[in-house]
């Protein structure tokens, strides 16, 4: 007798797609922008470069946890996103109160001013979404 697998729950499924689509461009944004600057002027603004690698590498997680679907996934992106609001919160008041220590931008800079404060409100909308996701499943 075989058992017979639950297919994961998805979360991609309405606006959860729309959470996809975002995150997987800011993916693109934020990788591609700090490899070629990480790449060709480090020295200038490491702190800041590395910064926008680590928020790229955040954003690819999520992502993969939002395609992948499942309660498992879903409570990693959930930790994932609350750490992404973290970031975006401290690195935000951190380039408004030092800008010294920033000599050029990050993703999380002015909390994402540059890329139009999605950087704050994407962790926002996924949270209440996984949370949504929750409770229609009762977990």
């Amino acid at each position: 007798m075989t058992a017979v697998q639950e297919k994961p729950a998805r979360l991609i499924s309405g606006p959860g797609m729309l959470l996809v689509w975002f995150y997987g461009v800011m993916v693109v944004g934020a990788l591609s922008r700090s490899a070629y600057q990480i790449a060709t002027e480090f020295d200038r603004a490491p702190l800041a470069y590395a910064l926008s690698a680590v928020a790229g590498v955040v954003y690819a997680f999520i992502t993969y946890t939002l395609v992948r679907g499942g309660e498992t996934a879903r409570r990693a992106a959930l930790v994932c996103c609350a750490a992404e609001l973290a970031g975006v919160l401290i690195v935000g008041t951190w380039t408004l109160v030092e800008p010294s220590a920033f000599p050029d931008a990050t993703v999380w800079s002015e909390y994402g001013m540059g890329y139009v404060f999605i950087p704050v409100l994407l962790p926002l909308s996924a949270m209440y979404w996984l949370r949504k996701a929750a409770l229609r499943r009762g977990a």
